[in-house]
Protein backbone atom coordinates (compact mmCIF):
# COMPACT_ATOMS: atom_id res chain seq x y z
CA UNK A 1 0.00 0.00 0.00
CA UNK A 2 1.38 3.40 -0.97
CA UNK A 3 2.33 5.67 1.94
CA UNK A 4 2.01 9.40 1.24
CA UNK A 5 3.42 12.49 2.91
CA UNK A 6 0.83 15.00 4.01
CA UNK A 7 0.61 18.26 5.93
CA UNK A 8 -2.37 20.00 7.57
CA UNK A 9 -3.00 21.68 4.20
CA UNK A 10 -3.83 18.38 2.46
CA UNK A 11 -7.64 17.95 2.36
CA UNK A 12 -9.22 14.46 2.60
CA UNK A 13 -9.97 12.90 -0.79
CA UNK A 14 -12.09 9.96 -1.97
CA UNK A 15 -9.07 7.75 -2.62
CA UNK A 16 -7.98 8.10 1.02
CA UNK A 17 -10.66 5.63 2.12
CA UNK A 18 -10.98 1.86 1.97
CA UNK A 19 -14.28 0.09 2.71
CA UNK A 20 -14.07 -3.37 4.26
CA UNK A 21 -16.68 -5.45 6.10
CA UNK A 22 -18.92 -2.49 6.87
CA UNK A 23 -16.11 -0.25 8.09
CA UNK A 24 -14.50 2.85 6.63
CA UNK A 25 -10.72 2.74 6.90
CA UNK A 26 -8.15 5.39 6.01
CA UNK A 27 -5.03 4.54 4.01
CA UNK A 28 -1.96 4.96 6.28
CA UNK A 29 -0.04 8.15 5.70
CA UNK A 30 2.89 10.14 7.01
CA UNK A 31 1.75 13.41 8.50
CA UNK A 32 3.83 16.54 9.11
CA UNK A 33 2.97 18.25 12.39
CA UNK A 34 4.18 21.83 12.11
CA UNK A 35 4.90 24.40 14.82
CA UNK A 36 6.98 27.55 15.03
CA UNK A 37 9.44 28.30 17.81
CA UNK A 38 8.00 30.66 20.40
CA UNK A 39 10.27 32.99 22.36
CA UNK A 40 9.97 30.85 25.50
CA UNK A 41 11.24 27.82 23.55
CA UNK A 42 14.26 29.61 22.08
CA UNK A 43 17.60 28.61 23.59
CA UNK A 44 16.56 24.99 24.22
CA UNK A 45 17.95 22.07 22.29
CA UNK A 46 15.48 20.54 19.85
CA UNK A 47 15.39 17.31 21.90
CA UNK A 48 14.86 19.09 25.23
CA UNK A 49 12.06 21.14 23.68
CA UNK A 50 10.12 18.05 22.58
CA UNK A 51 10.80 16.14 25.80
CA UNK A 52 9.52 19.05 27.94
CA UNK A 53 6.58 20.18 25.80
CA UNK A 54 5.35 16.79 24.53
CA UNK A 55 5.73 14.34 27.40
CA UNK A 56 3.68 11.57 25.83
CA UNK A 57 6.83 9.99 24.39
CA UNK A 58 10.12 9.04 26.11
CA UNK A 59 13.25 11.16 25.77
CA UNK A 60 15.01 8.44 23.75
CA UNK A 61 12.25 8.57 21.12
CA UNK A 62 12.97 12.24 20.40
CA UNK A 63 16.71 11.59 20.23
CA UNK A 64 16.08 8.87 17.65
CA UNK A 65 13.54 11.00 15.73
CA UNK A 66 16.01 13.89 15.39
CA UNK A 67 18.86 11.60 14.38
CA UNK A 68 16.87 9.88 11.61
CA UNK A 69 15.22 13.09 10.31
CA UNK A 70 11.64 12.52 11.52
CA UNK A 71 12.09 15.79 13.41
CA UNK A 72 13.48 18.65 11.33
CA UNK A 73 14.09 22.37 11.75
CA UNK A 74 13.40 24.65 8.77
CA UNK A 75 13.22 21.57 6.55
CA UNK A 76 16.69 20.36 7.48
CA UNK A 77 18.01 17.49 9.59
CA UNK A 78 19.84 18.86 12.64
CA UNK A 79 21.97 17.34 15.45
CA UNK A 80 20.37 16.52 18.80
CA UNK A 81 22.34 19.40 20.35
CA UNK A 82 20.84 21.96 17.94
CA UNK A 83 19.70 25.16 19.72
CA UNK A 84 16.34 26.56 18.63
CA UNK A 85 15.84 30.18 17.56
CA UNK A 86 12.57 32.19 17.55
CA UNK A 87 10.17 31.69 14.61
CA UNK A 88 11.95 28.65 13.21
CA UNK A 89 9.71 25.99 11.68
CA UNK A 90 9.75 22.63 13.45
CA UNK A 91 8.41 19.58 11.60
CA UNK A 92 7.58 16.25 13.25
CA UNK A 93 6.76 13.48 10.77
CA UNK A 94 4.58 10.64 12.08
CA UNK A 95 3.16 7.53 10.46
CA UNK A 96 -0.58 7.63 11.14
CA UNK A 97 -3.13 4.82 11.22
CA UNK A 98 -6.56 6.29 11.93
CA UNK A 99 -9.04 4.03 13.75
CA UNK A 100 -11.86 2.74 11.51
CA UNK A 101 -15.44 4.00 11.71
CA UNK A 102 -18.76 2.66 10.42
CA UNK A 103 -19.04 2.78 6.64
CA UNK A 104 -22.43 4.51 6.62
CA UNK A 105 -22.86 7.35 4.13
CA UNK A 106 -23.17 10.91 5.39
CA UNK A 107 -26.41 12.24 3.88
CA UNK A 108 -26.65 15.96 3.12
CA UNK A 109 -30.24 17.09 3.71
CA UNK A 110 -29.86 20.77 2.81
CA UNK A 111 -26.95 22.71 1.36
CA UNK A 112 -27.03 26.51 1.46
CA UNK A 113 -24.35 29.08 0.62
CA UNK A 114 -24.29 30.30 4.24
CA UNK A 115 -24.66 27.04 5.91
CA UNK A 116 -15.93 21.12 9.80
CA UNK A 117 -10.07 16.61 13.57
CA UNK A 118 -9.37 15.92 16.86
CA UNK A 119 -7.42 13.22 18.65
CA UNK A 120 -6.60 10.22 16.50
CA UNK A 121 -9.00 11.27 13.75
CA UNK A 122 -8.32 13.65 10.92
CA UNK A 123 -9.96 12.07 7.86
CA UNK A 124 -12.44 9.64 9.45
CA UNK A 125 -14.60 12.52 10.67
CA UNK A 126 -17.91 13.91 9.44
CA UNK A 127 -16.10 17.02 8.24
CA UNK A 128 -13.38 15.03 6.49
CA UNK A 129 -15.86 12.71 4.77
CA UNK A 130 -18.05 15.62 3.59
CA UNK A 131 -14.99 17.33 2.18
CA UNK A 132 -13.78 14.21 0.37
CA UNK A 133 -17.10 12.95 -0.98
CA UNK A 134 -19.16 16.13 -1.42
CA UNK A 135 -16.50 18.80 -1.91
CA UNK A 136 -17.83 20.80 1.05
CA UNK A 137 -15.09 22.94 2.61
CA UNK A 138 -14.54 24.79 4.79
CA UNK A 139 -17.17 23.70 7.29
CA UNK A 140 -17.67 24.90 10.87
CA UNK A 141 -19.36 22.64 13.47
CA UNK A 142 -22.29 24.31 15.22
CA UNK A 143 -22.91 21.57 17.81
CA UNK A 144 -22.02 17.93 18.43
CA UNK A 145 -23.70 14.55 18.62
CA UNK A 146 -22.83 12.54 21.70
CA UNK A 147 -21.50 9.00 21.52
CA UNK A 148 -24.17 6.46 20.46
CA UNK A 149 -26.58 9.26 19.48
CA UNK A 150 -27.86 9.61 15.92
CA UNK A 151 -29.57 12.61 14.41
CA UNK A 152 -29.24 15.80 12.41
CA UNK A 153 -25.89 17.59 12.56
CA UNK A 154 -25.71 21.27 11.55
CA UNK A 155 -22.47 22.61 10.08
CA UNK A 156 -21.98 26.18 8.87
CA UNK A 157 -20.19 27.33 5.72
CA UNK A 158 -18.59 30.27 7.54
CA UNK A 159 -17.68 31.30 11.09
CA UNK A 160 -20.25 34.10 11.25
CA UNK A 161 -23.14 31.77 10.45
CA UNK A 162 -21.82 29.21 12.95
CA UNK A 163 -21.84 31.82 15.71
CA UNK A 164 -25.40 32.82 14.80
CA UNK A 165 -26.61 29.22 15.03
CA UNK A 166 -24.88 28.78 18.41
CA UNK A 167 -26.51 31.94 19.76
CA UNK A 168 -29.92 30.72 18.61
CA UNK A 169 -29.40 27.34 20.30
CA UNK A 170 -28.15 28.92 23.54
CA UNK A 171 -31.02 31.42 23.48
CA UNK A 172 -33.65 28.69 23.16
CA UNK A 173 -34.70 29.82 19.68
CA UNK A 174 -34.00 26.36 18.25
CA UNK A 175 -35.33 23.13 19.71
CA UNK A 176 -33.88 19.64 19.65
CA UNK A 177 -36.11 16.60 19.98
CA UNK A 178 -34.73 13.37 21.42
CA UNK A 179 -36.42 10.00 21.01
CA UNK A 180 -35.21 7.55 23.65
CA UNK A 181 -36.13 3.89 23.89
CA UNK A 182 -36.49 2.77 27.49
CA UNK A 183 -37.57 -0.41 29.24
CA UNK A 184 -40.41 -0.18 31.77
CA UNK A 185 -42.42 2.80 32.98
CA UNK A 186 -40.57 6.10 32.85
CA UNK A 187 -41.22 8.43 35.88
CA UNK A 188 -43.69 11.19 34.99
CA UNK A 189 -41.56 13.95 36.51
CA UNK A 190 -38.68 13.02 34.20
CA UNK A 191 -40.79 13.75 31.12
CA UNK A 192 -40.76 17.51 31.71
CA UNK A 193 -39.16 19.71 29.09
CA UNK A 194 -35.60 20.56 30.10
CA UNK A 195 -33.25 23.27 28.81
CA UNK A 196 -35.64 24.26 26.02
CA UNK A 197 -35.30 20.81 24.46
CA UNK A 198 -38.23 18.54 23.75
CA UNK A 199 -38.00 14.89 24.74
CA UNK A 200 -40.17 12.09 23.38
CA UNK A 201 -40.00 8.64 24.96
CA UNK A 202 -40.98 5.43 23.25
CA UNK A 203 -41.89 2.81 25.88
CA UNK A 204 -41.66 -0.87 25.05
Amino acid sequence: MEIVWQTPANPPERQDYIFHKGRRLVRPYYFEFISHVKNRWAGKTVVDFFAQEFKGRPYDYYVSAVQCGRIQVDGETVPVSYILRPSQKISHFLHRHEPPVMASDVTVLVEEPDVHPCGQYRKNTVVGILQAEHGLAPLFPVHRLDHLVSGLLILARNATKADLFRQQIEGGMLQKQYIAKVVGTFPEKEKDTHNSEKFTYNLF
